[in-house]
């Protein structure tokens, strides 16, 4: 009896820890999105010091890393957890967010420790298939480029043509073209399952196949906000 009542309390236990951990991981994805509304917030409001208009109207998907932390003394690294959504043939025009995780690589010459918000924009087919792929490392070969900044994008440059990929930063407000040589990207398994209950697939997610879940709302409005102020401003 008494190892009956032991198996029952042992199993209560993981239980509770399991419903713990799944509660913490929704809530991190929530506040992911969130956070990540407001960095896409900011582009709207800040045009002159953000990402060009005609860079932002281009996009296949957005990747949106809130609080990315960079760390090292000389060689150093980087991780983060965010959130990505692509565009769809369906009414509301983005995809359900996918969660990402990225770590790895170097940022150079570097001491201590510094978080910045990370915006990745995907430009073209190649570079789309690299993101549905679920992981790949970002590579030196020009399929990833610190982006231009500006109300415009300079018309010297070759974004339109062979960049899969513009990498911005944010700190204070201000954004700045970014490196990540090395740095991978993968789907977050956790925060996926978290949101949806169960491991949807990356390219099921970001494909418009799956319905988004109401906590997005704010995330995937903020998207749309901002490409439509893009259009808005390169019309006038």
């Amino acid at each position: 009896m008494r190892k009956i009542l032991s198996l029952m309390v042992l199993s209560a236990v993981a239980l509770a820890g399991t419903l713990a951990v799944a509660a913490s991981d929704r809530e991190e994805a929530v506040e992911k999105m969130n956070r990540a509304s407001e960095v896409l917030n900011s582009i709207i409001s800040a045009p002159d010091k953000g990402i060009p208009e005609e860079v932002l109207t281009s996009a296949k998907c957005v990747v949106v890393v809130p609080h990315l932390v960079k760390a090292g003394f000389i060689v150093g690294g980087k991780h983060g957890r965010g959130v990505a959504t692509c565009r769809t043939s369906s009414p509301k025009g983005w995809s359900a967010p996918a969660f990402v995780n990225i770590s790895g690589g170097s940022w150079g010459l570097q001491i201590g420790v510094e978080g910045v918000d990370l915006v990745m924009l995907v430009m073209n087919e190649r570079g789309l298939q690299h993101l549905l792929s679920s992981k790949f490392q970002i590579s030196g070969e020009g399929s990833v480029a610190a982006g231009p900044v500006g109300r415009h994008a300079s018309a010297g440059t070759d974004w339109k043509l062979n960049t899969e990929m513009l990498t911005y930063s944010r700190s204070k407000g201000v954004f700045a073209g970014l490196t990540l040589e090395g740095a991978v990207v993968q789907e977050d398994g956790d925060l996926t399952i978290a949101v949806y209950n169960s491991k949807v697939p990356f390219r099921t997610l970001l494909s418009g196949q799956t319905p988004a879940p109401p906590e997005a709302g704010t995330f995937l409005t903020a998207v749309s906000n901002a490409m439509r102020e893009a259009r808005a401003a390169e019309r006038g």
